[in-house]
């Protein structure tokens, strides 16, 4: 498989101005912005040819099985249940550019330019994670990111319908405990629970609820419980930076879903009147996404954590 550097290297040698990937290629450069995310690994990707569609979904019932009597059939039969989602992946863009004068000066020379396309790869994958979590088409213009978050509605935004939501900022100004944990997992139907659950969490959620159990622990005099520490109620976090402070997500990983196309393009040139009266190399990566929820009944979010401290919860930088 191509590395990141031979993609860029394919589509950008000598005077080409743009590149549409192949399938080979767009779906490793997709999977490489995946590799730079917390839950890179953790999510379903799908990557189609059309920008709209459908994905299907195929369900079982349970307590389907019967008594046989011997030498009769009583006509029931078990059927498989069919679904779809559907999607609509928006296009986006990542721009930058690079003066010659940086490759003249730079001890890294050529390679240099290797150098800043992992680095924007690398953001790519951030940025992207940080929309597939936090994306509100909403955002009022006032707002410092509105141009950033406006972009799509995240898997938070669309969890305001359809999933089941604990709201803690009535109960202690949203204090954390273990009553926090119980009570997501209390609106959890039963058929969900099955040990594919975890906690998603923004890593400062996490230190708060190791915080808080040291607290108890001094103020009792009693012993501190590792397991309780990583995983409440048997269930492990996963640290997310891009998380809000102050919101949950309980969900199997895998029912969040991202669905990109193969249609990736990488696009450089160094030539045009601004590329030459300026001096600089220009370059963008054009890609599409859409973040969706397979079962959103098979998922709880928790929010109004931390209402005085956070007034509201934010994202980590």
């Amino acid at each position: 498989m191509p590395t990141n550097q031979q993609i860029m290297k394919t589509t950008t040698t000598g005077d080409i101005t743009s590149g549409l990937l192949n399938p080979e290629q767009a779906q490793k450069f997709i999977q490489q912005t995946f590799e730079a995310t917390a839950l890179g690994g953790l999510i379903r990707k799908e990557v189609k040819r059309a920008k709209t569609g459908e994905i299907d979904k195929i369900g079982i019932d349970s307590r389907i099985l019967r008594k046989k009597t011997e030498n009769t059939d009583d006509g029931y039969r078990a059927k498989p249940k069919f679904d779809r989602i559907e999607y609509a992946t928006t296009a986006v863009r990542l721009p930058w550019e690079i003066t010659e004068e940086s490759f003249r000066e730079n001890i890294e020379g050529q390679s240099f330019e290797d150098i800043v396309t992992n680095l924007m790869t690398t953001q790519l994958g951030i940025d992207l994670e940080d929309l597939y979590i936090n994306g509100d088409e909403a955002t009022p213009e006032s707002d410092a990111d509105y141009d950033f978050l406006k972009i799509n509605n995240g898997w938070l935004q669309q969890l305001e319908t359809g999933s089941h939501i604990v709201d803690r900022a009535p109960i202690n100004n949203g204090d954390l405990s273990l009553d926090v944990f119980y009570k997501a997992l209390e609106d959890m139907p039963n058929k969900y629970n099955n040990g594919t659950l975890k906690w998603l969490v923004a890593p400062s959620l996490k230190q708060r609820w190791e915080q808080y159990l040291l607290n108890q622990s001094i103020s009792n005099g009693g012993g501190l419980s590792e397991s309780v520490m990583r995983a409440p109620a048997g269930i492990e976090f996963v640290p997310v930076p891009r998380m809000p402070a102050g919101e949950i997500i309980l969900t199997n990983p895998k029912n969040l879903t991202v669905v990109n196309t193969y249609d990736v393009k990488i696009r450089k040139t160094t030539e045009g009147k601004s590329a030459i009266m300026q001096d600089k190399r220009f370059y963008v990566v054009h890609l599409d996404f859409d973040p969706i929820i397979e079962e959103k009944d098979a998922v709880v979010k928790v929010k109004g954590l931390f209402q005085q401290a956070d007034n509201g919860g934010g994202t980590g930088d």
